[in-house]
């Protein structure tokens, strides 16, 4: 079978000839494949090198669905992991798992989970307390506490500017 793709580019006529289609789509799918891959690949190395984790595990093993379905922390299971383009999350149940399954960019905390004060405060990567938290318009928010220092409270009596500040900031260390 004798197929061509006719096509302008830069106002000169091409035309591509294939003489067997199959091996055509063949080609373009393994190019497409690698690309993605590649792509896929860099996305992940630089995830896992800008987000606060642990041997790849999220939020020191907690659930991130939980904060938002049990509105509390809870430590999540092993046997209830999800890897999320390289990031690994830990959670509570299968209904849980599900549920990040289906759409883990809206359960995962933001900053990657560094503490949201500290990002807004002085752009730096602070450890959190993953049982002090907050969900500011269905976005997850991870803070330090510790040592009679509740970055959540300080976080509270300025939210707006903090918030700006802290998304700027988390864009010098990864821009999605």
């Amino acid at each position: 079978m004798l197929v061509s793709l006719t096509f302008a580019f830069r106002n000169k006529t091409q035309k591509i000839d294939f003489k067997n289609m199959r091996y055509s789509i063949l080609l373009f799918s393994i190019i497409f494949v690698n690309i993605q891959s590649t792509y896929g690949q860099a996305n992940n190395a630089k995830r896992t090198e800008q987000f606060n984790i642990e041997k790849s595990i999220a939020i020191q093993g907690y659930d991130p669905v939980a904060y938002f379905e049990q509105s509390k922390a809870i430590k999540g299971k092993k046997e209830f992991a999800v890897k999320a383009e390289g990031i690994i999350y830990y959670c509570s149940s299968s209904i849980n798992k599900e549920l990040l399954v289906k759409n883990y960019k809206m359960y995962e905390p933001q900053y990657g989970g560094w503490c949201a004060y500290a990002m807004g405060s002085s752009g730096e990567k602070v450890e959190i307390n993953p049982e002090t938290f907050k969900i500011i318009e269905g976005k997850l928010y991870l803070f330090y506490n510790a040592l009679f220092n509740n970055t959540l409270k300080t976080w509270n009596k300025d939210e707006p500017k903090l918030k700006k500040n802290a998304d700027s900031n988390w864009k010098k260390f990864y821009n999605q």
